[in-house]
């Protein structure tokens, strides 16, 4: 009797054993008795609404910065210039109207001289007199001037790097040789309606559009004054435990990053970690910006929103150097919690492939300096399996999936009640937590969420009830939550605001 007790114990231990260790290769045990609740550091990386609107109000020609998207219209044809068929050897003056191929990516410079990027990512040149778009390469682009009749007129004329005048000449002979201008009528070819479209404001257009000397002045004030340590002592009174602190590749190189970024950020988050540390905080490393952007938004800084990142082993591996350079700095630092290899890499321009390649050199750097970390790994947005990562994660010791849920973006959410919003926390929300949050799989994270949807005349209480329908379904994530983001332009984005007003308890 006695020996088999003996045996059930032991056989218990064992199974308690193995237990844990399988727990532990998954993460959910060693997170059992602390979970995460985070908000979101923006001003780390800048772009629209996470800093001070005057941001952008000292950029000479602002107008005019990376990525802005221009149509022109000929006053002679009255159509559209046009990359014929996205791109290649034929520009034309033909279209009717403007979307895509009639869409100019502007290339900065300086604040007077572009370049332009057309649908396919050529860039405009000349054969001759002839205007074309077949070079994939930069350098060999031509450069541009776009000359206004006035400050208020949306009236240009376009100048190449010869010295001439684009002119429609027809329909489908635009050519660049106009030396002789007579005003601004409609019956001069080289003239243009310019109607600008598309606009970009992230890091990449700040500092492109200061340049190098004052860039590094408007970034430095940015980083003193956005994000400081009386934050950190806010956050950490009012039921936060955790930051997710957005960053950028180039952070890598500080003080001496690659044009056009400037120094400054590295010596900004080794702050981050005396505050945290001061107030009892947790950090989440969020590479939210990876080379040649992983999502073509302007958070990840992309230059005109092409999405190049995964697409060479080149990307690939400098990532990689970039989380064993983050992580080889903080790993001794009590407040690392976890390390996000990327944020929101977009399907299908990221394969699955590309990504668990990434994935598991990114993870082998966390882990050559530290055995401790969490490490995140972000789902895709886009169309995608919210599972796909499972059979990479369920192998990585401490594991945790990245979801970002948003009301918002979307046009199911057009026409949606305030009761409908909160109905599809409580149902929708909570089962797509739940396929992604399984008993022995890696743990899961909201990692942004807000309380903003798109109802019109929300009252307080409204806005109060949504807060908290996403506080009681995010709760159940095994990793924890981060609201987007602590400080924004927009009230209901700002959590600071929020609480302040009483419109989320915590």
């Amino acid at each position: 009797m006695m020996t088999s007790y003996v045996n059930l114990k032991i056989w218990l231990l064992n199974f308690v054993t193995l237990f844990s260790i399988l727990s532990l290769s998954h993460g959910r045990r060693a997170n059992a008795n602390f979970r995460v609740r985070a908000v979101n550091l923006g001003g780390w990386l800048v772009t629209e609404g996470w800093m001070k609107p005057s941001l952008f109000d000292g950029i000479p020609n602002k107008d005019f910065l990376d990525g802005t998207g221009l149509q022109f219209k000929s006053v002679t044809t009255r159509k559209y210039l046009c990359a014929e068929s996205g791109g290649g050897t034929i520009i034309v003056a033909n279209r009717t109207s403007a979307s895509g191929w009639e869409t100019f990516a502007l290339w900065r410079l300086n604040e007077d001289t572009f370049r332009f990027r057309v649908f396919n990512k050529q860039f405009v040149g000349l054969d001759g007199i002839n205007v074309v778009a077949v070079s994939n390469i930069s350098t060999d682009s031509l450069t541009f001037h776009v000359v206004k009749e006035s400050d208020n007129s949306n009236r240009v004329r376009i100048k190449a790097s010869n010295g001439y005048f684009l002119q429609a000449k027809t329909e489908d002979l635009v050519t660049a040789d106009g030396s002789e201008v007579n005003g601004w009528g409609d019956d001069d070819p080289s003239v243009f309606v310019m109607t600008i479209g598309k606009r970009m404001q992230g890091e990449y257009q700040v500092t492109s559009g200061y340049g190098p000397t004052k860039a590094h002045q408007v970034m430095k004030e940015h980083w003193k004054t956005f994000i400081v340590e009386d934050d950190f002592k806010f956050i950490a009174s009012n039921g936060l435990n955790a930051v997710r602190i957005p960053i950028g590749w180039w952070i890598a190189s500080d003080p001496t990053p690659p044009p056009p970024y400037v120094g400054g950020s590295l010596n900004a988050l080794d702050k981050a970690f005396l505050w945290a540390q001061k107030y009892g905080l947790k950090i989440i490393l969020d590479l939210h910006a990876a080379p040649g952007s992983q999502n073509g938004f302007e958070h990840s800084s992309s230059r005109d929103g092409s999405q190049e990142w995964g697409k060479t082993d080149e990307t690939i591996q400098q990532t990689v150097h970039v989380i064993d350079f983050l992580t080889a700095r903080y790993a001794k630092c009590q407040s690392l919690y976890a390390v996000e290899l990327i944020n929101e890499p977009l399907s299908p321009g990221v394969t699955l492939e590309a990504l668990n390649k990434y994935y598991k050199a990114g993870y082998e750097a966390v882990r050559k300096h530290s055995s401790t970390a969490y490490v995140v790994l972000s789902n895709r947005i886009g169309p995608s399996n919210p599972r796909e990562l499972f059979p990479l994660a369920n192998g990585l010791m401490r594991s945790v999936i990245d979801v970002h849920y948003y009301n918002l973006f979307q046009d199911v959410f057009n026409d949606m009640t305030v009761q409908q919003n909160i109905d599809f926390i409580y149902n929708n929300r909570s089962s797509q937590l739940s396929f992604v949050t399984t008993s022995n799989g890696p743990l899961t994270f909201v990692g942004e969420w807000v309380a903003e949807w798109q109802v019109n005349g929300a009252t307080k209480e409204d806005y109060q009830r949504f807060a908290k329908a996403q506080l009681d379904v995010y709760g159940r994530a095994t990793f924890g939550w981060a609201y987007w983001a602590f400080k924004n332009v927009n009230n209901h984005w700002s959590l600071e605001w929020m609480v302040k007003n009483g419109y989320i308890k915590l």
